[in-house]
């Protein structure tokens, strides 16, 4: 016996309601999940969590005392920012911007993760209006050492 489905116009709206509310959370399906530690108090941090889930990862925030953590994860004390954030393996210091994290769970270099030293006018979070985003350096660290890992002004790479 051969069964046949009909498919309704209801069934059609259903699907594109679905796609449209789901959709954001399929793509990130792909990638891992971003757990950040975080300042209960601290503003940027809350968008460069939003910066991150805009671009597709999902977002796991613990909020409590990050420095202990940055210590036990080996962040160098030069290198710290406000928040810490662990995925795919590496350690994700300050604004860094969510390409750069895309990029280094892509190429797999070896290191303990990438950071952006301070907080850089314009790098994701830290969007000030009415001023020009600083240009910096997103560092790869490790036991063996620091690299560049890319370069960007505000959140666009150069």
């Amino acid at each position: 016996m051969i069964e046949t489905t009909r498919t309704t116009r209801r069934a059609v709206v259903l699907g594109l309601a679905a796609t449209a509310c789901f959709g954001r959370t399929a793509m990130a399906q792909g990638l891992p999940t971003v757990a950040v530690t975080k300042d209960p108090s601290c503003g940027c941090c809350e968008k460069w969590v939003a910066h991150l889930r805009e671009n597709g990862f999902p977002v796991m925030v613990t909020e409590g005392p990050v420095n202990p953590l940055k210590v036990r994860l080996g962040v160098p004390r030069d290198l710290a920012s406000c928040h810490t954030a662990q995925v795919g393996g590496y350690v994700v210091e300050g604004h860094v911007p969510a390409g750069a994290i895309r990029r280094v769970l892509a190429e797999r270099p070896e290191g303990t993760g990438l950071a952006v030293p301070g907080m850089p006018v314009g790098s994701p979070g830290m969007e000030v209006e009415g001023m020009e985003p600083d240009t910096y350096e997103v560092v790869l660290f490790g036991p063996a050492g620091r690299s560049a890992f890319a370069h960007y002004r505000g959140g666009i790479p150069i």
